[in-house]
């Protein structure tokens, strides 16, 4: 690896805390815990930290982050001063949505880092790696210099006897003179040592970007393209790091739903706040506990046949606002081709088409239909708002087009992942006894209702009954 020259840089300037411009966001934020997070697209923030004359203090915050957070004072003020708080990962963005809102981009430190860097490198801009085990920094040096031509990584140091002596560790990167400069030191410690030292620091960024520097140096390996798109890259380093990660994802992800579910219930009405508390902390509880499963589901549909593991299709929600569902394909990639010639062989009476020996399903699609596996992905329509768990199913805009005005009444609520004709029978139930259903349920829907409904469902699962 090559490094910048470091020599000549005896005469530093001095940057005193009261002549620093203010740099915290006063829009395009969303408050979470007590703090304002980044809600722009990526670029946008890196144009807003790269400006000249600008410095900033920036922290990324998860799950993890907001568990730490809410049992340590020096890391939640560490948080609340810093100058940028981007979100990462999906348990801030569900805490986000559980608020009414929603971020514009999952800016996590693997990603954003790098991208930061690229650009950094365009403007001649160097940087400074400290942290991580010994070897562990000149290793990941080494790989940014690969991946971003141009890149001047001016100095490294570990996070151990490289940071043990805190004056010797800020002389040693203020006379590398960085521009940016990268700890990863793990939460809190790599937040608190920033915020400690930001008075005596000259460089213009200062980021904790935690595991960074072990992924960049091969000591650990990161999940796959298509497990970070499905965001269940946490699912991935719990499996590589079971006795490590445990604690933190299956307890603490779970802690931290909770007390985002409990913050956003105060801040709403609680008429309203019921229902959407109680489906987000169960989808999301559902979401962590099931992803390793969606996983090998997914992996299934992909060996089964041609085509992508998700099916995405329109249908119509609440107040007959149209929306995109999810599900696991359970059939080939023409199906739709083929809906309008097989709509005569319907098992199923009036508008709503279903047929027991539909050609188009797959061999995997047809375990996925025996069980509902197919309707899992639903959980997260029901985290984006778009679905509750319980109410009536999500029909297709040329079915409620050929509603008669009754069934239009099914409408007033949002659709659920379950209902009543659900766990009565499904396909085996005809279109008008379903609207006679689900009308009776807008008119009576209640949380015990809810309540009672879910345990049905399990046994309806099991049972089989009606699903094809």
């Amino acid at each position: 690896m090559t490094f910048a020259n470091q020599t000549d840089f005896t005469q530093l300037p001095t940057f005193p805390v009261d002549q620093r411009p203010s740099t915290t966001p006063t829009d395009d934020t969303i408050e979470l815990f007590g703090l304002d997070v980044v809600s722009q697209p990526s670029q946008v923030v890196i144009d807003r930290l790269l400006t000249p004359g600008r410095r900033s203090r920036v922290a990324f915050f998860n799950a993890h982050c907001g568990n730490v957070m809410a049992g340590d004072a020096d890391y939640a003020d560490a948080l609340m001063t810093a100058d940028e708080v981007l979100p990462d990962g999906i348990g801030v963005e569900l805490s986000a949505r559980m608020t009414g809102s929603s971020l514009t981009e999952n800016l996590n430190g693997t990603d954003f880092t790098p991208a930061l860097l690229k650009r950094a490198a365009a403007q001649g801009l160097s940087v400074f790696l400290l942290g991580a085990r010994p070897g562990v920094a000149e290793d990941a040096a080494d790989r940014l210099c690969l991946d971003i031509p141009g890149l001047r990584v001016v100095g490294t140091r570990d996070g151990y006897d490289g940071m043990a002596d805190e004056v010797a560790t800020i002389r040693a990167v203020n006379l590398a003179r960085p521009d940016i400069l990268l700890v990863a030191a793990g939460v809190p410690m790599q937040d608190l040592w920033i915020a400690r030292n930001a008075h005596r620091l000259h460089p213009r960024i200062c980021l904790g970007v935690g595991a960074l520097f072990d992924f960049l140096a091969g000591r650990v390996r990161r999940a796959p393209a298509w497990v970070r798109g499905a965001r269940c890259e946490w699912v991935w380093r719990l499996a590589s790091e079971p006795r490590r990660m445990a604690r933190r994802y299956l307890i603490g992800n779970v802690a931290f739903l909770t007390r985002a579910a409990r913050a956003a219930f105060a801040r709403q009405d609680k008429s309203d706040a019921v229902a959407r508390v109680m489906d987000i902390l169960l989808a999301g509880a559902a979401l962590l506990l099931l992803s390793p499963f969606a996983l090998l589901v997914a992996a299934a549909i992909r060996l089964d046949s041609k085509g992508p593991v998700f099916f995405r299709q329109t249908r119509v929600g609440k107040d007959g606002q149209h929306f995109s569902m999810l599900k696991f394909r359970s059939m080939y990639l023409d199906a739709e081709a083929r809906r309008a010639e097989l709509l005569a062989t319907s098992d199923r009476e009036g508008v709503c088409f279903k047929s027991r020996t539909d050609p188009r399903i797959t061999k995997i699609g047809r375990v996925l239909r025996r069980y509902s596996i197919d309707e899992l992905p639903q959980i997260w329509n029901i985290l984006r708002g778009d679905m509750s768990i319980v109410g009536p199913r999500p029909a297709l805009p040329s079915e409620v087009a050929a509603y008669p005005e009754r069934a239009l009444e099914r409408l007033v609520c949002k659709p659920g992942l379950t209902g009543i004709w659900q766990v009565s029978g499904r396909a085996e139930i005809g279109f008008d006894k379903m609207i006679d259903m689900d009308i009776a349920y807008v008119r009576s829907r209640s949380v015990l209702l809810n309540i009672i409904l879910i345990t049905m469902t399990f046994r309806a699962v099991l049972g089989g009954r009606g699903a094809y």
